[in-house]
């Protein structure tokens, strides 16, 4: 899946990326996403601060959804340009996310 195409799923783009998703993950533990996560994932977590992209840069997530409607503050997003990881966000629950991601074919 193109990450664009995460628009059309309903989430809203906060800064765009590089790159496809193949695989899906949701998790708030950092530590965990560190060592599960696959390269070319999207993301699902209520964590928005600076260290999520640091994770994401080191695991090649290439895009991270915010749920529950929290916001990224600013220094996140400039990071998240620099290392061309697309940021979006969604009002949905981490759980309703997933599953709008999943019937797309995501695992």
């Amino acid at each position: 899946m193109k990450i664009e195409e995460l628009k059309d799923l309903g989430f809203e783009m906060v800064s765009d990326g590089d790159g496809e998703i193949d695989h899906g993950y949701a998790c708030d533990l950092l530590s965990e996403v560190m060592g599960k996560a696959k390269p070319d994932t999207v993301w699902l977590t209520v964590q928005s601060h600076i260290n999520i992209i640091a994770v994401a840069a080191i695991t090649g997530i290439r895009a991270i959804i915010l749920c529950n409607d929290h916001k990224f503050d600013e220094e996140t997003i400039q990071r998240a340009k620099k290392e061309k990881i697309a940021l979006f966000k969604t009002a949905l629950n981490t759980f309703e996310a997933c599953g709008k991601i999943y019937q797309k074919g995501i695992r």
